[in-house]
């Protein structure tokens, strides 16, 4: 069975109620993977023995494993133990919001949460975070879909996972963000851009954006930004490999300003248009370039 399965790719998608599970399974239906939606974990280990079966005709499966299976759900723990036990590789997708956000999207799909069926949204959502909080540290991907669309959640996830040949050995989130909004709540690495030159306080310049030549100009074309630039470079490309070797299969880099739509942006852009995109698999947010 260990032959049969080490080339399968197999994916658990779980997390937070209305965190956008259903839009995940969909995207990674639509690139070839065999999904099961709110499968028991007791089940786990017996449908990885039936996909083995399959004689390689089930090489992509993701299964969607959250809080909806009550009770149940307390056995994944001892469902991916017996998954390392028969030496199969799986892969944890955890998706998470901010409370605001899944009230917001509970009140607007007039649905109750599974922890709250009596209407107290919040309350479910904190006592969820709480029972998930031993799976989201053994995620192996966070996703952090508050800020995000339906199309751009899938399509974040079409680039994790799509398969087209050589796949890349790092998948790499680089966020741009403002301050005053908050911190990425999904970042593994943070960077402080507010002591570059600062576009806002130039009348003609505000309105533009860092992906704008004339902002991406005004913000590199100082000796500060210049060398800022150069090292920090250096230190991601450093550090890159060295997560690599550990095993790390995703990074969530995030570059915040004040106010996320000038430095933080024009610096996320060249970072990305620096680093390899054959080596690593890049995906560029801009979170709150709109605000």
């Amino acid at each position: 069975m260990v032959e049969k399965m080490k080339d399968v790719k197999f994916v658990i998608v779980t997390g937070l109620s209305g965190a956008g599970k259903t839009q995940a399974i969909w995207s990674l239906e639509d690139q070839g993977f065999f999904c099961v939606d709110n499968l028991p974990p007791t089940l786990i280990p017996k449908f990885a023995e039936l996909c083995a079966q399959s004689e390689g005709k089930i090489n992509k499966i993701a299964l969607v494993v959250d809080i909806r299976g009550g009770d149940f759900f307390d056995s994944v723990y001892e469902a991916l133990e017996s998954l390392v036990a028969l030496e199969i590789k799986y892969e944890i997708l955890f998706l998470e919001a901010s409370d605001e956000t899944l009230v917001r999207r509970f009140k607007e799909s007039r649905r109750p949460h599974p922890l709250s069926p009596d209407g107290r949204i919040l309350e479910g959502i904190r006592e969820e975070r709480v029972r998930l909080g031993e799976i989201k540290g053994q995620a192996h991907k966070i996703i952090d879909t508050s800020n995000l669309t339906n199309r751009q959640l899938k399509e974040q996830i079409k680039l994790m996972y799509s398969s087209n040949g050589v796949e890349p050995s790092l998948n790499i989130t680089v966020t741009s963000f403002g301050y005053k909004y908050g911190i990425p709540l999904d970042a593994d690495l943070v960077f402080d851009v507010r002591f570059l030159p600062n576009p806002h306080y130039i009348e003609e310049l505000r309105p533009l954006t860092g992906d704008d030549t004339q902002i991406q100009d005004y913000v590199l074309d100082s000796p500060v930004s210049r060398t800022f630039l150069r090292k920090f470079y250096s230190l991601i490309k450093f550090l890159l490999p060295h997560y690599v070797s550990e095993g790390k299969t995703s990074l969530s880099l995030a570059i915040g300003c004040t106010g996320g739509r000038h430095r933080s942006v024009t610096l996320v852009n060249k970072l990305v248009e620096l680093l390899d995109q054959k080596e690593y698999n890049l995906i560029k947010r801009h979170r709150d370039i709109d605000q």
